[in-house]
């Protein structure tokens, strides 16, 4: 078995990217404490890993929208000092547009995919610049940057997850903790069916699995990138968006009105 690299705490773990990041994170040398809703698949995927691997793997049966669950996942972040990476993975979509949503469940996501990785952050962070090493791995998605695809509050929850993890890694840097914000696109999972779509109907040429997206992420992880979408093909497309945003920034604020806002004479 080889050298422990600490423990990996990995959020919606039971299913989908989560449970492929947990087992490649056990490969690699992770301990695991495996978060989501369902005690039974959780369970045997981590009888399965620690079968395969030998690494030590704790079950945290956990609804992250619920606030007191969300609390003790934040507690374990916070006490165990083992933990060297938080994988903030747990999230829910849909395509649903305003009209036909409700707003309650909208404010449910909201939860999940807003509060709870921030709680989660926040938890984590502190023990990792005090020690010096850490890595955090955000899930977002490409509606990030392409929010017409789907529906809007998701789109916008994922946004926030780029947004906040380019925050903390200019907040970060020089303390040892790397961030990284992963944008799948459409993925092989139960996501689709959770969010009332049926990937039948999408074209098989879009759809990536769920072990290509989790191996393509870590190699960007590997290599320090703080955005990682693996199945666009053509870094330069990334690239020239991320210049453009730097680009502009400088001039985002001015004492007066740009010219073409100011009424006529």
């Amino acid at each position: 078995m080889s050298a422990s690299l600490g423990t990996a705490l990995v959020t919606g773990a039971s299913s989908g990217i989560g449970a492929v990041y947990a087992e490649r994170l056990a490969a690699r040398g992770y301990d695991l404490i495996l978060v989501a809703r369902n005690r039974d698949r959780l369970n045997a995927l981590a009888t399965r890993i620690s079968n395969a691997t030998g690494r030590a793997v704790e079950v945290l049966p956990a609804d992250l929208a619920n606030a007191s669950d969300l609390a003790r996942v934040e507690a374990k972040l916070r006490e165990d000092a083992s933990i060297t990476l938080l994988v903030n993975n747990a999230g829910v979509g849909t395509n649903t547009p305003l009209l036909q949503s409700d707003v309650a469940a909208m404010g449910k996501m909201i939860d999940l995919n807003v509060t709870a990785p921030t709680r989660l952050a926040y938890a984590a962070v502190p023990g990792f610049v005090a020690r010096g090493k850490g890595g955090v791995i955000n899930i977002a998605s490409i509606v990030a940057i392409a929010p017409e695809l789907l529906n809007g509050v998701y789109g916008g929850s994922k946004a926030y997850v780029v947004a906040f993890s380019q925050s903390l890694k200019h907040e970060l840097a020089g303390t040892g903790v790397q961030v990284q914000a992963v944008l799948p696109g459409a993925t092989a999972t139960e996501f689709w069916e959770a969010g009332g779509i049926d990937i039948a109907n999408l074209p098989e040429a879009i759809i990536m699995s769920a072990e290509d997206l989790v191996d393509a992420a870590l190699v960007g992880y590997d290599r320090g990138e703080l955005i990682t979408i693996p199945p666009l093909q053509d870094e330069a497309d990334w690239n020239a968006y991320e210049a453009a945003r730097q680009a502009m920034a400088p001039r985002l604020s001015h004492k007066r009105p740009a010219e073409r806002y100011l009424a006529a004479a």
